[in-house]
């Protein structure tokens, strides 16, 4: 509705109780629905899961629009950088937000610090995507209601025409609200416990949920050693279960990325039920690195495969874990790659010890062989040293090419003394363009980065640290930061306004009139800001 209608279907409300909602305006109801047009979590993974699949489709069709996102460990982050994404590009267009189950370990769990291995509280997941799209609600109320401030000063002045102009830019407002995609780690449990999850996710506001194929209760970060997969039965089961939730909810059209951990998992728990030859347990059996034995001389406890034939036994740990051939990850990554497909995926994730382009394309044309359309989720891990990593990859490419490179130190290719070498310079250009590159060949539709604000917030109080406590003292903070936010329009510089005292002095009129005791008077020291 626009903000015309949504004032005369106010109106005709307000009269229809003869007088006694007199008090009520109709106008100010108007900008309170358009302040919070989003009534429930499920509204918000409604709007989003359209946003998402039209997005999919325009990838498909050019793999120049693919989209973008930062992992965020808190509301407030989420809202400067959809309140930064639309001050620099006028459009929130193809920009998600992520969030990651490490952060939350790291930072949102109960218990303090953990590591990423599902031992956070499964309740602060859906807790923070409710935070999330709070915050970005309010960022919409805020903007919101200055537009409606200067609509106020046009009519006062008798423009006549700023004010049709304003009263149009609210018509066709756009949100700060954006699709997350929302870590649900292995799943927390089995499949019911995976349901019972996805559920609170969705109802948070959560239109695309990304779930791994490592066992639960063996769950380890994607870049550290020791990650234990499932067979695929059990993989599919659980996302089966995150299909069933989103229809439950009336989210027919939610999203689910499936991510595979095999390229960096070498064991496995379960030995897979197979029923025939070439089904899929036996698939996922036949990677198992065995041994041929004699069954007149098996040992006790020992599990036997049949293989072709043979007696095969799988090579067990004392941890009680089997453990796959080595050098077969990409064969089992495709495998588990189609099989996600095949079962209700929409989204891929590979998880992969290095950003190299060809790497991830090699296994996605062979996913791409049996379903065309396959598209990745890729995480742009802070775990990666990227510098040191494309360095290597131009020395690699030069080296081949027959070109010298005896200027340069491969193992020690990330000293500032290459920063301003043509390797250097060639590294960053193919860090810059990585996105672009590995959309167009790498099948990669969303590109983002779990764990920046975890990096930037250290490294900027790391900063104001420093100087504050050192000899800049006070100057430290405002020339490093107040200074800043002054001159980069940064919104929260004016952080009264920013925590919403002025959407409340707009309520306290619209409650009391002329009584109300409003905050933002003469004496309010924001009023230093005005012109910021």
């Amino acid at each position: 509705m626009t903000y015309s209608s949504q004032i005369a279907d106010a109106d005709q409300t307000i009269r229809r109780f003869n007088g006694t909602w007199d008090g009520i305006s109709a106008e100010s109801v108007a900008r309170m629905r358009s302040q919070n047009r989003f009534r429930t979590g499920l509204d918000i993974a409604r709007y989003t899961a359209r946003i998402m699949r039209d997005d999919m489709a325009a990838y498909d069709a050019d793999p120049a629009h693919y989209t973008q996102s930062l992992g965020c460990w808190h509301g407030f982050i989420a809202q400067q950088k959809l309140i930064s994404i639309k001050k620099h590009f006028g459009t929130t267009k193809g920009r998600y937000l992520y969030l990651s189950g490490w952060m939350i370990a790291a930072l949102r769990s109960d218990f303090g610090p953990l590591p990423d291995q599902s031992m956070h509280e499964k309740t602060s997941v859906p807790a923070l995507i409710e935070e999330i799209y709070t915050f970005l609600k309010q960022a919409d109320a805020r903007e919101l209601g200055m537009m409606f401030r200067e609509l106020d000063a046009a009519r006062d002045a008798g423009d006549e025409m700023k004010a049709h102009q304003i009263q149009s830019v609210i018509d066709n407002y756009e949100t700060h609200v954006v699709p997350i995609i929302a870590d649900i780690d292995a799943g927390f449990g089995n499949a019911e416990a995976t349901y019972l999850l996805a559920k609170k996710m969705i109802e948070a506001g959560a239109c695309a949920l990304q779930i791994e194929n490592q066992v639960s209760d063996e769950k380890q970060c994607g870049h550290q050693d020791g990650k234990v997969t499932v067979p695929h039965e059990d993989f599919n089961a659980k996302i089966r279960a995150c299909r069933y939730a989103f229809m439950e909810l009336g989210i027919d059209d939610g999203i689910i990325v499936a991510r595979t951990d095999s390229l960096g998992a070498g064991l496995t728990k379960q030995i897979a039920v197979s029923k025939e030859p070439g089904d899929i347990g036996d698939q996922y059996n036949s990677f198992l690195d065995c041994e041929e034995i004699d069954p007149a001389t098996a040992r006790n406890g020992d599990v036997i495969l049949n293989r072709d034939g043979k007696m095969m036994r799988p090579k067990r740990l004392p941890s009680n874990l089997f453990q796959f051939r080595a050098g077969t990850g990409a064969d089992r990554c495709v495998l588990d790659c189609i099989t996600s497909l095949q079962n209700g995926a929409d989204l891929l994730w590979i998880e992969t010890e290095k950003p190299h382009i060809e790497q991830i394309a090699s296994m996605v044309d062979r996913i791409r062989e049996v379903v065309p359309n396959a598209k990745l989720a890729y995480n742009n891990s802070p775990s990666f040293n990227w510098t040191l990593n494309f360095r290597q990859q131009v020395y690699d490419a030069w080296a081949e090419a027959g070109r010298d490179v005896s200027a340069y130190d491969r193992a020690k290719l990330m000293g500032i003394a290459y920063d301003q070498t043509e390797l250097g310079a060639e590294a960053d250009e193919k860090i810059r363009d990585f996105q672009r590159a590995s959309a167009a060949r790498a099948g990669i539709f969303h590109h983002l980065i779990t764990l920046p604000t975890y990096h930037t917030a250290a490294l900027s109080t790391d900063s104001l640290a420093k100087e504050y406590f050192g000899e800049a003292a006070m100057l430290g903070y405002v020339k490093g930061v107040q200074r800043e936010e002054i001159r980069q329009g940064i919104a929260c510089v004016k952080h009264q306004n920013m925590s919403g005292s002025d959407v409340g002095d707009d309520h306290k009129e619209y409650f009391a009139g002329e009584a109300a005791l409003k905050a933002g008077g003469a004496h309010n020291t924001m009023n230093q800001f005005a012109a910021a």
